[in-house]
């Protein structure tokens, strides 16, 4: 079965960040991811890793002012020294967490930055990234994300992602497949999945509409579950959804997915 990581980001907000580990580890899971561990320190962070038996198992590079709506810088020509600082500071961090793998997010295509230079700047800023990352041992991914949720997101669908990674012509780049976002963006999952396999190397999960937890909406994750499988999928899932209510009523799913197998 597929191994599933727990988005502290998303679940367990109930509690605060640093305590979030001790919840996701008493429900069960055996990973974590979230947005940015940058709040904290690494050391900090490994702590409660080696005190709950958690693995680390992705976060993002930095990725502009969040909290002020940025979505990623990846994509924007005059932020080019912050991304590269941003590269180096991911590293120092997975070097201590442990995680062999980060996410790069393309961000909002900027106003009057043409498809093409958004697209040279994003190719530009994943060689840098993928060479440096490469060299610590450390695998990148890039995710697409609907434009419904994000609108403009410039990395939006798996083809698309698919030529920027020919153009950036690295082994080491490889796409973080979220079922949400490419339900609404492409559906025909199963077999989109199928035919990037070799190229995927993080899935993420919630159901849609609203973007909650498996069983919620119109995704047949108990297919999707068996049929990762199926096709040799072997990396982790991150859930990384909306309770509908709290995270604890919500992870009733998780007793429906052990019995899959």
């Amino acid at each position: 079965m597929p191994k599933l990581a727990a988005n502290l980001s998303m679940l367990f907000t109930e509690v605060a960040f640093m305590d979030r580990f001790e919840a996701a580890a008493k429900a069960g899971f055996k990973g974590v991811e979230y947005l940015f561990p940058y709040a904290e320190t690494a050391q900090d962070i490994k702590a409660k890793l080696d005190a709950n038996g958690l693995t680390q198992v992705l976060f993002n590079l930095p990725a502009g002012n969040w909290d002020g709506g940025e979505r990623g810088i990846a994509c924007h020509p005059d932020r080019v020294e912050e991304f590269q600082a941003g590269v180096d500071k991911a590293i120092e961090y997975a070097k201590v967490l442990g995680n062999s793998q980060v996410n790069c997010l393309a961000g909002v295509q900027p106003a009057g930055v043409s498809y093409d230079e958004a697209e040279a700047t994003f190719v530009a800023n994943l060689k840098f990234a993928v060479d440096k990352l490469e060299a610590a041992g450390i695998k990148l991914v890039m995710e697409a994300i609907n434009t419904l949720d994000i609108p403009g997101f410039f990395l939006n669908n798996t083809k698309q992602a698919q030529s920027i990674r020919e153009k950036v012509g690295s082994a080491n780049l490889y796409l973080q497949y979220d079922i949400y976002h490419m339900q609404i963006m492409e559906g025909d999952l199963a077999r989109t999945i199928k035919n990037n396999l070799g190229n995927i190397n993080h899935v993420q999960l919630a159901d849609n509409p609203g973007r909650n937890e498996p069983g919620t909406g119109e995704i047949n994750y108990e297919f999707l579950f068996k049929y990762l499988d199926e096709v040799g999928y072997n990396g982790w899932i991150g859930c990384e959804y909306k309770p509908a209510t709290t995270t604890e009523a919500g992870l009733t799913w998780l007793k429906n997915y052990a019995n899959l197998g």
